[in-house]
């Protein structure tokens, strides 16, 4: 099983899939997708202009104990599929994205 997060010199980039419009703000664990694992992440908001990407940053920052602009959505704007980038001791982040994988 390959990890829904990969560890950099600088940070961690994480493949994440979006629910948006659910009933709480939760990261709910890895996931199976076509495209491999993803770290499944529910929020509240909805996908209109951008709304809910904000709430995946900021919930990804709680998540990880990072400031919300340690946290960087690098592609899937407009998609849920999503790869962000959280800056930060890789090694610390990688803990943390770890307790995901069983959920």
């Amino acid at each position: 099983m390959v990890p829904f997060f990969r560890a950099e010199a600088d940070g961690l980039m994480l493949s994440v899939r979006a629910i948006p419009k659910a009933s709480r703000n939760a990261v709910q664990g890895a996931m199976e997708t076509p495209d491999g694992l993803a770290l499944k992440i529910a929020v509240t908001a909805p996908p209109d202009k951008g709304k809910a990407n904000i709430a995946v940053t900021e919930l990804l920052a709680k998540s990880f104990g990072v400031s919300k602009s340690s946290v960087t959505l690098v592609a899937g704007q407009t998609d849920r599929r999503k790869i962000l980038r959280i800056a930060g001791d890789p090694a610390a982040l990688s803990l943390i994205a770890q307790q995901w994988i069983n959920l």
